[in-house]
């Protein structure tokens, strides 16, 4: 049986050195070192063996099995560090060479414009109504009833109005203007706020309408509140935003929670009043609504009109950007265009 070890070892040993993959090595060690393998197979003859037999080939066994795992790891260790040094030629690096440049995204054109308009309006003395004030799900009590709008009004119908099935007459709102009314609800004059937000509308889109847009919604509530203060601030906003007196004008409209109400213009950027396609041939260009908030919205809210007066303001933040930047398709801010996107890094 010694005799049989040692010739098993001799081969064992010469399949070792002439292995030059690592899977020979596991075939190897398979083949001698595993529970069916040669040695193991030896190893249960030791029982057949005298007591002194048995201690002689048994150490001898041990010997040979130990001196095999070691060989094997050696070879295992080699291949490894040929294979790892293959992979680092392969792989070397000259850090003196200039990195790849990877192209940095920037701020979205309407959050940008968004931004500027709260700064501009922040100095101004206005701050920004918070997000429990300014909900995206809205009631109608919020969305319509609180801002004196007719339970008949158009507005309301399902072809104008996002109606939700979480619960009856939730809404997603159509307009920014129900901040106005949560924030007069928990908050005593003097008021002064902005409120930015997206809204929904049941639109048919278009280069100039979409069923989903953002707003900025604006109101001031104090003693001696006039019609030319607020005129006073939508024109020094309009001289900050655009860069530069530009003329304007208020064309008398009607807004339900504003009286009087007034819908503001500038001149065409375009044309510079000249008329043209962009402003319909009119040299004008509308960019948002405005008016005295109504004696009835400050009742509601339990702010006594005949000592308080105040007005409020609404624009749409994609028009003033599409002005301001000459983009002629509303579209184009949400088609994530990198072309488009890119003419607005700073």
């Amino acid at each position: 049986m010694k005799e049989q070890l040692e010739k098993i070892y001799s081969n064992a040993t010469a399949d070792i050195e002439k292995a030059v993959t690592v899977k020979d090595l596991e075939d190897i060690k398979f083949k001698y070192l595993s529970r069916k393998g040669e040695f193991n197979e030896i190893k249960k003859g030791l029982k057949n063996l005298s007591p002194e037999d048995k201690r002689v080939v048994g150490s001898r066994a041990n010997e040979i099995t130990q001196q095999l795992e070691t060989a094997i790891s050696e070879k295992f260790r080699v291949f490894y560090e040929q294979e790892l040094n293959k992979k680092l030629e392969k792989e070397r690096l000259d850090i003196t060479l200039p990195g790849q440049y990877i192209p940095r995204g920037s701020v979205h054109p309407l959050t940008s414009t968004t931004n500027e308009i709260v700064s501009i309006f922040q100095n101004l003395g206005f701050s920004v109504a918070p997000n429990e004030n300014s909900p995206e799900v809205e009631t109608e009590y919020f969305n319509f009833d609180m801002l004196n709008v007719p339970k008949d009004h158009p507005a309301r119908d399902m072809q104008d109005t996002f109606y939700t099935n979480v619960a009856k007459n939730v809404v997603l709102r159509s307009q920014t203007s129900g901040a106005q009314v949560h924030v007069m609800e928990n908050q005593k004059p003097p008021i002064r706020i902005i409120a930015p937000g997206r809204v929904y509308r049941n639109e048919n889109i278009n280069s100039r309408k979409n069923n989903f847009f953002h707003q900025i919604e604006g109101l001031y509530v104090d003693k001696n509140i006039t019609f030319g203060d607020l005129k006073g601030v939508l024109n020094e906003f309009i001289r900050i935003y655009f860069g530069a007196v530009r003329p304007t004008r208020f064309r008398s409209s009607f807004f339900p929670f504003t009286e009087p109400s007034a819908e503001i213009d500038v001149q065409c950027i375009m044309c510079g009043g000249k008329g043209c396609r962009t402003c319909s041939g009119t040299g004008w260009l509308e960019i948002l609504g405005a008016g005295m908030v109504d004696p009835n919205v400050l009742r509601g809210v339990g702010i006594d009109p005949d000592v308080y007066s105040g007005f409020a303001f609404g624009m749409g933040v994609e028009r003033l950007a599409m002005l301001k930047y000459a983009i002629d398709d509303i579209r184009l801010f949400f088609n994530n265009d990198v072309r488009f996107l890119e003419q607005f890094k700073k």
